[in-house]
């Protein structure tokens, strides 16, 4: 069934007291969500007591969890140190991922740089094809491996573009980040059919069991003429996207993806109101 949850937690987590992410498990459960997305975005700084500590709290309340790998990758890079730093990036969320009990590891594919945008989605394919590879030699093809649509103009990730990496193998789903896309495309997201379009083409690329039970990123975003600025709340009345209209898109297509809300400070309040939306 379709998951909803927080990107970490939340003001009104810390305002609460609470300090610990094994909290969080049944603090997200009291809120009725079901799901929750830990980031490793400034490094995988983390052991395997912490993670295994946070994955029993999790199981116990019935919530699932998913990773974010660190930001800093990118498989675009000319440089060969930094593009295997980034295989090792996906790869250490993965084994984390794997002590908390997770199954989701999603990550930004990378930057365009000072290269053409051919170059730079061709360099992105051919190390995504590695990381499949170095996937199945760790033995995790049993996890899911998420590239995200981005925000901004100078980043790769295009909803074609993750399209493409994802037909790689199947242990690539993609994430889709509703803000990303409609920042990126200066606030093309408004009508369910405009939502419609996006989810059919990936549906007739992918097929539908791939994209059944994907990964979505949700916020409203400010932006300019480059692309995404900053993440904003439900609260904002001027950026979009609004969840109503890719509700009724996803309900009319039978898809039940693993939503996570990504709002500045009130990601589970907002998450809690989607799922409001979304069965009313």
């Amino acid at each position: 069934m379709i998951l909803f949850g927080p990107s970490g937690n939340s003001e009104s987590f810390v305002a609460e007291g609470y300090t610990k992410t094994e909290q969080a498990a049944a603090w997200v459960k009291n809120r009725g969500l079901d799901c929750f997305e830990y980031s490793f975005g400034k490094g995988v700084n983390m052991g395997e007591e912490k993670a295994s500590s946070i994955g029993e709290a999790f199981q116990t309340a019935g919530v699932q969890i998913s990773v974010h790998a660190p930001y800093f990758i990118n498989f675009a890079s000319t440089e060969e140190a930094k593009a295997a730093n980034s295989f090792n990036y996906v790869l250490d969320s993965a084994r984390m991922a794997r002590f908390m009990g997770g199954r989701r590891v999603v990550f930004h594919p990378a930057a365009q740089g000072k290269q053409s945008r051919e170059s730079a989605v061709e360099l992105t394919l051919t190390r995504i094809k590695m990381l499949c590879d170095y996937v199945y030699a760790n033995g995790y093809e049993n996890m899911l491996f998420c590239p995200e649509t981005m925000g901004k103009l100078g980043q790769i990730g295009t909803v074609e573009e993750i399209t493409e990496f994802c037909k790689v193998d199947k242990i690539f789903v993609p994430t889709v980040d509703f803000g990303h896309v409609n920042a990126r495309e200066q606030g093309s997201l408004k009508t369910e059919e405009d939502y419609g379009e996006r989810l059919d083409y990936m549906i007739a690329e992918l097929g539908f069991e791939r994209m059944k039970h994907f990964h979505v990123h949700f916020s409203k975003i400010q932006y300019s003429q480059k692309g995404e600025v900053r993440h904003l709340t439900f609260r904002d009345e001027v950026y979009g996207p609004e969840f109503p209209p890719l509700a009724a898109a996803l309900k009319k297509r039978g898809l039940e993806p693993y939503v996570v809300c990504e709002s500045a400070g009130t990601q589970a309040e907002d998450a809690a109101e989607m799922k409001r939306i979304y069965f009313s």
